[in-house]
């Protein structure tokens, strides 16, 4: 993946973090963890906290669904789900082509787990129903 497009991916994980209005440690950690697994170095991620890049097209179904995932998962990080963050999940979600109905199939469903965690097996069923 270019490094112009993860950057990007990361720009979305923090303008939802701060949704909100604050960025719990959880969810920074969150965000330098996956940073760093992207190849994104920690001076990157500084940068993007004050200027985010826009969000890119994702155009393979696997990346929206990778990267939804990765949304709802810092979503739920801090175990607290604000109605601003839900908004703006709903928003990438549409934005990224997701049909509504899976989106609100997920944010019901994670309200069905512990930590509101939905294991990736049951993200890939809600997409199956949808998507097939």
């Amino acid at each position: 993946m270019q490094n112009e497009r993860k950057r990007a991916l990361i720009s979305d994980l923090i303008l939802l973090a701060k949704a909100d209005e604050k960025l719990t440690g959880s969810e920074l950690d969150f965000i330098y963890r996956l940073a760093n697994r992207m190849q994104v170095t920690p001076e990157e991620v500084d940068q993007l906290m004050g200027d985010p890049l826009p969000s890119k097209p994702i155009f393979s179904e696997l990346e929206r669904i990778t990267h939804f995932h990765k949304l709802v998962l810092l979503m739920n990080v801090d175990r607290e789900t604000h109605p601003k963050e839900v908004s703006m999940i709903r928003n990438f979600g549409l934005k990224m082509g997701i049909r509504p109905g899976a989106i609100d199939q997920i944010l019901q469903t994670m309200e069905n787990y512990e930590d509101k965690v939905i294991p990736a097996q049951k993200l890939i069923e809600i997409f199956q129903t949808y998507y097939n």
